[in-house]
């Protein structure tokens, strides 16, 4: 059976298409946007945080991308981008694209194919192109050769079939870079091709785009610019927003609480909820004495997911795996499929009861308690987790101390593996086995935050990836998402929902209901006031 992701997609009917929908549309305008953190970087390729790539995304083009209008992020939703049109070989293993002619970087030069391979010969290891991480380097281990064609065609040779691939490169972290500007200048003054130019970044305090005039995409986009200002204190942010001083939120950064707050103040905002792709989980670094699995059964079946969810989300987050938990999530299994797993069902006290005695049996009481520190980023949905965590754990007789750290030197922790116990409220770009299982499991992985290393695993992990009825793909995938929960590798604690709020004289906004890493471009956005 024959991969068929939208094969060949033509750019004359994606123009029909943005032609109808921009009749009705207004030119003109600056959206104001808060932005909760300070962004590491500019750097797409180089972070993993929705703190870089919701602001920085609108610089930027790639081959294929999400519709920015549908509300889930699937294969049948990938359109054309900087490519017009692409095709698969008959054995589906390459994958050819025709690019668009006429596009610019935003210092002049012009974009060709050489643009694409060098970007993805960076990204698999073959180019040097001055970058400091590599997060998305698992993603193409199947990538074996990026060839050219002339300026306006581009192959990508992969080692085996991969339903999951064309998905890879629709992903908002998936921009193209220019060949000619170094990798160090892209985390600072980043230049793309996309629909906005940055003007300034200053850290810790703001971040202005403004209109691209040469974007190739002709009318777009609709914004003269796009001000973002760093408001790190919540309470903060949300009176702002209430009161009329922006006019978009950051992205699923307000809770149901919140949104009601919102309401009674400005009940003509418009707050939509959505599950983002964003779960709590809890991570334990196998070095003493957490090299001993019995202490981290003893934590798994510690933790209440049920308090977690009612205490920070008022019933409205869920529990599931590995993978997005249904019904959003495409992939994903729920709490009955993983009863079988320590401390998902069953009575909590009788859970903490096993638990004080696996711990006893090793030496620890309420005289002599496990003394740990949970490591957490200094963000409101990382912090309350890790503060609830904390107390469900002394009912154990582990005491744990937080350390919140803030953005700029989060990811570096978990990269060096510089802690014990932590818990990352983590994201994953697309809601799709081969990004969650090579991202975060993968032997050698940068992301793969526990080190953990199952060959056996890893040939599961191919399986799902090569198989291409996606009735036997999703239940090998969604075995392997239960016996990974079951060793206790990065058990997911919730999966987060949260609502995006903005006002009604801002048209184009459109969240999907899987993913708040996708849909951030920006170029359809349109002001009415």
């Amino acid at each position: 059976m024959k991969i068929k992701l939208l094969r060949a997609a033509t750019a004359g009917l994606f123009g029909i298409v943005l032609a109808t929908a921009a009749h009705a549309q207004k030119s003109g305008g600056v959206l104001r946007v808060y932005h909760n953190d300070n962004p590491p970087s500019a750097s797409l390729h180089e972070e993993v945080t929705i703190a870089t790539l919701m602001p920085f995304m609108a610089l930027f083009n790639n081959l294929v991308i999400y519709d920015q209008t549908a509300k889930q992020n699937t294969d049948s939703t990938i359109v054309p981008d900087l490519a017009e049109s692409w095709s698969w070989s008959p054995d589906n293993t390459v994958v050819t694209f025709k690019l668009r002619d006429g596009v610019k970087w935003h210092d002049g030069k012009p974009f060709t194919s050489a643009d694409v391979k060098c970007t993805w010969d960076t990204v698999t290891g073959k180019r040097d192109s001055g970058w400091r991480k590599n997060p998305r380097k698992e993603w193409y281990s199947n990538l074996k050769d990026v060839t050219v064609q002339g300026d306006r065609q581009v192959s990508f040779h992969l080692g085996r079939p991969q339903p999951s691939f064309l998905g890879f490169l629709a992903a908002g972290f998936s921009a193209v870079y220019p060949c000619h500007v170094p990798g160090r200048d892209m985390r600072t003054k980043p230049i793309g091709t996309g629909p906005f130019k940055l003007a300034s970044f200053k850290s810790n305090q703001s971040i202005s785009l403004v209109r691209n005039p040469d974007y190739w995409k002709k009318g777009r986009p609709y914004l003269d610019a796009i001000e973002w200002r760093m408001v790190p204190n919540r309470a903060t942010r949300v009176l702002a927003f209430s009161v009329g001083e922006f006019d978009l939120t950051f992205s699923q950064d307000i809770s149901s609480r919140l949104a009601a707050d919102i309401k009674a103040k400005a009940p003509q905002a418009i707050c939509e909820l959505a599950q983002f792709n964003i779960q709590t989980q809890l991570l334990v670094n196998p070095i003493a004495p957490f090299d001993d699995p019995r202490i981290k059964k003893a934590m798994m079946l510690a933790i209440d997911r049920k308090a977690f969810v009612d205490i920070l989300s008022e019933g409205q987050f869920r529990i599931g795996g590995v993978m997005e938990a249904p019904p959003e999530g495409v992939w994903g299994i729920g709490p009955e499929q993983l009863a079988d797993v320590p401390g998902f069902t069953g009575d909590v006290s009788k859970n903490r009861e096993e638990a004080r005695t696996i711990l006893t049996e090793l030496g620890y009481g309420p005289d002599k308690p496990l003394k740990i520190k949970v490591l957490t980023r200094n963000l409101p949905i990382y912090r309350e987790p890790a503060v609830l965590l904390i107390d469900q754990l002394k009912q154990i007789n582990i005491e744990g101390e937080l350390e919140a750290v803030e953005s700029s030197v989060w990811y570096n922790r978990l990269l060096r593996k510089d802690y014990n116990v932590a818990t990352n409220s983590g994201g994953s770009a697309l809601d799709d086995p081969d990004v969650m299982f090579y991202e975060a499991y993968a032997c050698g992985s940068e992301r793969n935050y526990t080190n953990y290393c199952d060959k056996d695993m890893q040939a599961r992990f191919d399986e799902q990836s090569s198989t291409i009825d996606p009735v036997k793909r999703k239940a090998l995938v969604n075995k392997i998402d239960h016996d990974l929960q079951a060793a206790g590798v990065r058990p997911s604690i919730m999966h987060q929902r949260g609502n995006t709020c903005w006002y009604p004289y801002v048209h184009g906004v459109s969240p999907p209901q899987n993913s708040h890493y996708n849909n951030w471009r920006f170029e359809d956005v349109w002001l009415d006031k």
